[in-house]
Protein backbone atom coordinates (compact mmCIF):
# COMPACT_ATOMS: atom_id res chain seq x y z
CA UNK A 1 0.00 0.00 0.00
CA UNK A 2 2.73 2.33 1.46
CA UNK A 3 4.74 1.46 -2.11
CA UNK A 4 1.68 2.12 -4.13
CA UNK A 5 0.93 5.77 -2.46
CA UNK A 6 4.62 6.70 -3.21
CA UNK A 7 4.93 5.20 -6.92
CA UNK A 8 1.52 7.98 -7.43
CA UNK A 9 2.70 10.18 -5.98
CA UNK A 10 6.01 10.52 -7.77
CA UNK A 11 4.25 10.14 -11.14
CA UNK A 12 1.77 12.75 -10.42
CA UNK A 13 4.53 15.22 -9.10
CA UNK A 14 6.98 14.52 -12.07
CA UNK A 15 3.85 14.88 -15.19
CA UNK A 16 3.34 18.04 -13.33
CA UNK A 17 6.43 19.67 -14.66
CA UNK A 18 5.29 18.72 -18.33
CA UNK A 19 1.86 20.50 -17.59
CA UNK A 20 2.89 23.80 -17.92
CA UNK A 21 5.91 24.93 -20.10
CA UNK A 22 8.05 25.46 -17.09
CA UNK A 23 10.01 22.16 -17.28
CA UNK A 24 10.58 23.21 -20.64
CA UNK A 25 12.43 26.00 -20.33
CA UNK A 26 14.17 24.86 -17.30
CA UNK A 27 16.03 22.03 -19.76
CA UNK A 28 15.92 24.70 -22.76
CA UNK A 29 17.91 27.22 -20.22
CA UNK A 30 20.07 24.07 -18.91
CA UNK A 31 21.12 22.21 -21.82
CA UNK A 32 21.48 25.53 -23.76
CA UNK A 33 24.19 27.50 -21.01
CA UNK A 34 25.73 23.55 -20.15
CA UNK A 35 26.13 22.76 -23.97
CA UNK A 36 27.86 26.18 -24.22
CA UNK A 37 30.17 25.70 -21.80
CA UNK A 38 31.01 22.14 -22.55
CA UNK A 39 32.19 23.00 -26.00
CA UNK A 40 34.04 26.16 -24.79
CA UNK A 41 35.91 24.44 -21.89
CA UNK A 42 36.67 21.02 -24.28
CA UNK A 43 37.86 23.99 -26.60
CA UNK A 44 39.41 26.02 -24.53
CA UNK A 45 41.79 22.74 -23.18
CA UNK A 46 42.01 21.30 -26.25
CA UNK A 47 43.71 24.87 -27.81
CA UNK A 48 46.16 24.83 -24.18
CA UNK A 49 47.45 21.66 -24.79
CA UNK A 50 48.31 21.57 -28.57
CA UNK A 51 49.78 25.04 -28.12
CA UNK A 52 52.14 23.76 -25.36
CA UNK A 53 52.80 20.38 -26.95
CA UNK A 54 53.73 22.82 -29.92
CA UNK A 55 55.84 25.11 -27.79
CA UNK A 56 57.70 21.38 -26.35
CA UNK A 57 56.41 22.36 -22.99
CA UNK A 58 54.68 19.13 -22.39
CA UNK A 59 56.81 16.01 -22.67
CA UNK A 60 54.45 13.42 -21.54
CA UNK A 61 50.37 12.74 -22.00
CA UNK A 62 48.59 15.51 -20.28
CA UNK A 63 44.97 13.71 -18.52
CA UNK A 64 42.64 16.71 -20.01
CA UNK A 65 39.84 14.43 -19.74
CA UNK A 66 40.18 14.56 -16.17
CA UNK A 67 40.87 18.41 -16.25
CA UNK A 68 37.89 19.05 -18.80
CA UNK A 69 35.74 16.89 -16.04
CA UNK A 70 36.58 18.72 -13.15
CA UNK A 71 36.21 22.31 -15.31
CA UNK A 72 32.49 20.94 -16.66
CA UNK A 73 31.24 19.71 -12.77
CA UNK A 74 32.25 23.24 -11.60
CA UNK A 75 29.70 24.91 -14.58
CA UNK A 76 27.17 22.36 -13.69
CA UNK A 77 27.09 22.72 -9.58
CA UNK A 78 26.69 26.92 -10.70
CA UNK A 79 23.62 25.95 -12.47
CA UNK A 80 22.46 24.11 -10.20
CA UNK A 81 22.43 27.31 -7.54
CA UNK A 82 20.23 28.62 -9.81
CA UNK A 83 17.87 25.85 -11.05
CA UNK A 84 17.64 23.66 -8.20
CA UNK A 85 15.60 26.13 -6.26
CA UNK A 86 13.53 26.68 -8.69
CA UNK A 87 12.28 22.86 -8.72
CA UNK A 88 11.89 22.92 -5.82
CA UNK A 89 9.73 26.00 -4.94
CA UNK A 90 6.52 24.97 -5.84
CA UNK A 91 6.80 21.81 -4.81
CA UNK A 92 4.12 22.80 -1.64
CA UNK A 93 4.22 26.32 -2.42
CA UNK A 94 1.65 25.27 -5.54
CA UNK A 95 -0.77 23.26 -3.33
CA UNK A 96 -1.21 25.86 -0.45
CA UNK A 97 -2.01 28.46 -3.26
CA UNK A 98 -4.73 25.79 -4.58
CA UNK A 99 -6.00 24.80 -1.59
CA UNK A 100 -5.22 21.19 -2.01
CA UNK A 101 -2.20 21.20 0.56
CA UNK A 102 -5.41 20.94 3.26
CA UNK A 103 -6.93 17.71 1.64
CA UNK A 104 -2.92 16.26 1.65
CA UNK A 105 -3.05 17.52 5.16
CA UNK A 106 -5.57 15.99 5.81
CA UNK A 107 -5.23 12.63 3.40
CA UNK A 108 -4.79 8.62 5.06
CA UNK A 109 -1.48 9.06 3.54
CA UNK A 110 1.44 9.25 5.58
CA UNK A 111 3.38 12.54 5.41
CA UNK A 112 6.65 11.04 5.24
CA UNK A 113 5.70 9.06 1.93
CA UNK A 114 4.36 12.42 0.73
CA UNK A 115 7.15 14.20 1.18
CA UNK A 116 9.19 11.49 -0.23
CA UNK A 117 7.62 10.65 -3.04
CA UNK A 118 7.68 14.68 -3.71
CA UNK A 119 11.55 14.41 -3.45
CA UNK A 120 11.87 11.27 -5.92
CA UNK A 121 9.76 13.27 -8.05
CA UNK A 122 11.22 16.47 -8.89
CA UNK A 123 14.99 13.90 -8.41
CA UNK A 124 13.03 12.31 -11.84
CA UNK A 125 13.16 15.54 -13.19
CA UNK A 126 16.98 16.30 -12.75
CA UNK A 127 18.02 12.88 -13.84
CA UNK A 128 16.31 13.74 -17.16
CA UNK A 129 17.97 17.07 -17.18
CA UNK A 130 21.26 15.00 -17.29
CA UNK A 131 20.84 12.50 -19.88
CA UNK A 132 22.01 14.74 -22.35
CA UNK A 133 24.96 15.70 -20.16
CA UNK A 134 25.74 12.70 -20.19
CA UNK A 135 25.47 11.26 -23.38
CA UNK A 136 28.05 14.13 -24.44
CA UNK A 137 30.42 13.17 -21.72
CA UNK A 138 30.79 9.51 -22.78
CA UNK A 139 31.09 10.28 -26.51
CA UNK A 140 34.66 12.77 -25.31
CA UNK A 141 35.59 10.30 -22.73
CA UNK A 142 35.87 7.37 -24.82
CA UNK A 143 38.17 9.35 -26.94
CA UNK A 144 39.81 10.25 -24.72
CA UNK A 145 44.04 9.14 -24.60
CA UNK A 146 45.06 8.29 -21.62
CA UNK A 147 41.34 7.25 -20.77
CA UNK A 148 39.53 8.82 -17.44
CA UNK A 149 39.49 6.81 -14.64
CA UNK A 150 35.97 5.43 -13.66
CA UNK A 151 36.44 5.88 -10.28
CA UNK A 152 36.66 9.81 -10.88
CA UNK A 153 33.41 9.67 -13.34
CA UNK A 154 31.09 7.80 -10.78
CA UNK A 155 32.65 10.01 -7.79
CA UNK A 156 32.08 13.39 -9.67
CA UNK A 157 28.46 12.48 -10.33
CA UNK A 158 27.56 10.88 -6.79
CA UNK A 159 28.75 13.87 -5.93
CA UNK A 160 26.44 16.00 -8.03
CA UNK A 161 23.47 13.66 -7.49
CA UNK A 162 24.14 13.73 -3.32
CA UNK A 163 24.63 17.80 -3.10
CA UNK A 164 21.30 18.01 -5.88
CA UNK A 165 19.24 15.24 -3.48
CA UNK A 166 20.47 17.62 -0.40
CA UNK A 167 19.47 20.83 -1.92
CA UNK A 168 15.80 20.14 -3.12
CA UNK A 169 14.80 18.35 0.38
CA UNK A 170 15.65 21.35 2.11
CA UNK A 171 13.89 24.08 -0.90
CA UNK A 172 10.88 21.36 -0.25
CA UNK A 173 10.83 22.21 3.59
CA UNK A 174 10.93 25.66 2.58
CA UNK A 175 7.92 25.32 -0.13
CA UNK A 176 6.09 23.86 2.62
CA UNK A 177 6.31 26.76 4.82
CA UNK A 178 4.68 29.18 2.01
CA UNK A 179 2.19 29.73 -0.26
CA UNK A 180 4.47 31.91 -2.98
CA UNK A 181 6.94 30.12 -5.11
CA UNK A 182 8.75 33.24 -5.34
CA UNK A 183 9.58 33.70 -2.05
CA UNK A 184 10.36 30.35 -1.61
CA UNK A 185 12.67 30.29 -4.77
CA UNK A 186 14.50 33.59 -2.70
CA UNK A 187 14.37 31.76 1.15
CA UNK A 188 16.15 28.89 -0.73
CA UNK A 189 18.79 30.29 -2.66
CA UNK A 190 19.67 32.32 0.29
CA UNK A 191 19.65 29.49 2.28
CA UNK A 192 21.95 27.61 -0.68
CA UNK A 193 24.39 30.68 -0.28
CA UNK A 194 24.89 30.33 3.11
CA UNK A 195 25.56 26.96 3.03
CA UNK A 196 27.94 27.69 0.27
CA UNK A 197 29.83 30.35 1.86
CA UNK A 198 29.65 28.70 5.49
CA UNK A 199 33.25 27.75 5.05
CA UNK A 200 34.33 31.63 5.24
CA UNK A 201 31.76 32.21 8.45
CA UNK A 202 33.41 29.22 10.25
CA UNK A 203 36.98 30.92 9.69
CA UNK A 204 35.78 34.32 10.88
CA UNK A 205 34.47 32.93 14.31
CA UNK A 206 36.38 31.20 17.29
CA UNK A 207 36.44 27.76 18.12
CA UNK A 208 34.81 25.57 18.95
CA UNK A 209 32.15 27.37 16.33
CA UNK A 210 34.47 27.38 13.59
CA UNK A 211 34.72 23.79 13.38
CA UNK A 212 31.36 23.05 14.21
CA UNK A 213 30.26 25.52 11.26
CA UNK A 214 32.91 24.22 8.63
CA UNK A 215 31.87 20.50 9.29
CA UNK A 216 28.51 21.58 7.78
CA UNK A 217 29.38 22.73 4.83
CA UNK A 218 27.57 21.03 1.44
CA UNK A 219 30.04 21.95 -0.49
CA UNK A 220 33.27 21.04 1.29
CA UNK A 221 32.16 17.76 0.99
CA UNK A 222 31.25 17.85 -2.41
CA UNK A 223 34.77 19.14 -3.37
CA UNK A 224 36.31 16.24 -1.52
CA UNK A 225 34.73 13.79 -4.01
CA UNK A 226 35.08 15.67 -6.90
CA UNK A 227 38.64 15.31 -6.31
CA UNK A 228 38.81 11.77 -6.16
CA UNK A 229 38.35 11.64 -2.00
CA UNK A 230 35.34 9.05 -0.54
CA UNK A 231 34.64 9.96 3.46
CA UNK A 232 32.22 8.58 5.44
CA UNK A 233 31.36 11.82 6.88
CA UNK A 234 30.79 13.35 3.31
CA UNK A 235 28.26 10.71 2.76
CA UNK A 236 26.66 10.92 6.50
CA UNK A 237 26.73 14.98 6.04
CA UNK A 238 24.71 14.08 2.52
CA UNK A 239 22.25 12.09 3.73
CA UNK A 240 21.96 14.06 6.87
CA UNK A 241 20.87 17.15 4.85
CA UNK A 242 18.52 15.05 3.09
CA UNK A 243 16.88 13.19 5.68
CA UNK A 244 16.12 16.68 7.63
CA UNK A 245 14.64 18.11 4.86
CA UNK A 246 12.76 15.39 4.55
CA UNK A 247 11.38 15.20 8.50
CA UNK A 248 10.96 18.99 8.55
CA UNK A 249 8.55 18.97 5.80
CA UNK A 250 6.74 16.35 7.05
CA UNK A 251 6.57 18.10 10.63
CA UNK A 252 5.39 20.96 8.36
CA UNK A 253 2.52 19.12 7.26
CA UNK A 254 1.44 17.25 10.00
CA UNK A 255 1.39 20.93 11.90
CA UNK A 256 -0.69 22.08 9.19
CA UNK A 257 -3.06 18.35 9.63
CA UNK A 258 -3.18 19.28 13.53
CA UNK A 259 -4.56 22.72 12.81
CA UNK A 260 -6.94 21.74 10.18
CA UNK A 261 -7.99 17.92 12.63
Amino acid sequence: MILANLTAIVRKEFQSYFYTPFAYIIAAFFWLISGFFFNAILDQLTQDISFLEQSGQISQSVDVASQFLEAFSGVIISLFLVLLPALSMGLYSEERKRGTLELLATSPVNNWVVAFGKLLGVISLLIVLMVPIWIWETIVFSAANPPVSIQIILLTHLSLFLISTAILSLGMFVSSLTDSSVLAYILTFILILFLWIIDLVANSIIEPFSSILSHLSLFDSYNNLVRGVLEPSSLVLFASYIFIGIFLTAQSIEILRFQRS
